[in-house]
């Protein structure tokens, strides 16, 4: 029989599931309907609909995860699937992952206000800074899925030759782990730890000259950080949730997807934080509820 606590979790996670969906797919469909309308896109929008995208295939992904751990007729499937499995997760975690980062620096370069000659050159190139950000993270796509899929092959086999964990590689699991999680939390915290001295010199200059445009570059500093630590906090529980995963093979499947519910919370939720912190998405977002509400 199926547990009150697996119920409840099913419950949640299918929940964060439509959510994911809902709140992602919104995103996309306004970004493109805007595009067709407009004949151009901006570079936020960009961004946002390349990271929802990305998002909406993580979601799928961990969804098909979750039905190779909860049903028999699955895990009777070859070590092909699993690694298809496998490459779908690590591209879309890799895109999802790193254009939240991209987002924090586009953020961080289009609200911060510094008088440092670097940050004004990038911040004049902002464009191109993020242009070569993505191209790097293209380059390094194809080693992030080795990595996985070599992970995957290492979980199955310790698993079903009862290997101790300390047999497998530990620098594959560090590698993984550093290059997918701790580099872009690391960055990411790092533009937000720079958006608040920017705000605090910001603050500070206003007691000077009380003009009614630093109001405005306030309410952007604090609507960026609101995005950017958003993005921290749910993201930080996204990778702490990997640590047992990746560096113990003794799991049980209710703790695999207690796991899951945890890790679908973050490209879920952070969607509607994405939303409410856009101005145009917000005014469609509630334009639509309130004529649900009235309907």
């Amino acid at each position: 029989m199926v547990s009150v606590s697996q119920k409840s979790l099913t419950i949640i996670f299918s929940t964060e599931f439509v959510i994911g969906i809902l709140g992602n797919g919104f995103i996309v469909l306004v970004n493109c309907i805007d595009w067709v309308k407009m004949r151009k896109i901006s570079l936020l929008d960009q961004i946002l609909t390349a990271l929802v995208i990305s998002r909406i295939c993580l979601i799928l992904s961990i969804m098909l995860s979750c039905l190779s751990q909860q049903y028999e007729s699955f895990e009777r499937l070859n070590r092909k699937y699993l690694l298809f499995i496998g490459t779908c997760w690590g591209v879309a975690n890799h895109f999802s992952v790193w254009l939240a980062t991209i987002l924090s620096l586009f953020y961080f370069l289009k609200v911060a206000n510094f008088s440092n000659l670097v940050f004004l050159y990038l911040k004049q190139k902002i464009e191109k800074v993020v242009l070569v950000m993505f191209l790097g993270i293209l380059v390094f796509l194809p080693f992030n899925v080795t990595m996985t899929n070599r992970y995957i092959y290492d979980y199955e086999f310790t698993r079903e030759n009862n290997v101790t964990w300390s047999d497998t590689r530990t620098s594959l699991r560090l590698t993984v782990f550093i290059f997918e999680y701790i580099i872009p939390f690391s960055a990411s915290m790092t533009f937000f730890i720079l958006l608040i001295f920017s705000l605090w010199k910001h603050l500070k200059n206003m007691k000077v000259s009380a003009a009614r445009s630093r109001d405005f570059s306030a309410k952007a500093h604090i609507t960026a950080m609101k995005t950017v630590i958003s993005f921290l906090f749910l993201f930080a529980v996204y990778f702490l949730c990997f640590l047992p995963i990746l560096f113990c093979f003794n799991i049980s499947d209710d703790c695999m997807f207690f796991f899951h519910v945890l890790e679908i919370a973050y490209p879920s939720v952070h969607s509607f934080v994405l939303i409410m912190g856009n101005s145009k998405l917000r005014k469609v977002f509630l334009l639509i509820w309130w004529q649900l509400k009235c309907t």
